[in-house]
């Protein structure tokens, strides 16, 4: 399944939690069906999906290659190894977008599907430093681009 995200993303992916946002965009617009999503700190994320890549690196499925971060930590680099499927472009561009916009807008659907009555202003109570300079209006953007396009399921109006 973590490959099958990588291909419908255009077989590349850039970060462990661009993967996980990615593959939550990809579950609530009805395209992905395999992982159960939480709230954490940096937003939606699936325990199951983190243990899928790993187990799909070590089995060959995928290249997971780590870099280092310019904030002295690591990042990985995720390709699929098997192109089995087209990419998908609602994933191809959620996979492109800005990492902190994607994490805000993935942020603000998976608030709105919780239930709370204003997710935006929810999601920027909880991520003030990412919501600031302009980046919760970029996240805004992204999510009306990724609502418009055509998927299985349409994904939540906020």
């Amino acid at each position: 399944k973590v490959a099958s995200i990588i291909d419908r993303a255009g077989g590349r992916i850039v970060g462990r939690t661009r993967l996980q946002k990615v593959a939550y965009l990809l579950y609530i617009a009805g395209c992905e069906e395999s992982f159960r999503f939480s709230y954490r700190r940096f937003g939606p994320l699936s325990e199951g999906l983190a243990l899928a890549a790993r187990d799909a690196h070590l089995h060959g499925l995928i290249q997971e290659v780590e870099h280092p971060a310019t904030w002295g930590g690591v990042y990985s680099e995720y390709q699929s190894s098997h192109r089995n499927e087209e990419t998908n472009a609602f994933a191809a561009a959620a996979a492109a977008s800005d990492a902190v916009a994607l994490e805000l807008a993935a942020t603000a659907a998976f608030l709105k599907i919780e239930g709370f009555p204003d997710p935006w202003a929810e999601t920027e109570r909880r991520k003030p430093e990412k919501a600031a300079d302009n980046r919760i209006d970029q996240a805004k953007e992204l999510y009306r681009r990724l609502s418009q396009m055509p998927t299985p399921k349409r994904l939540p109006v906020i």
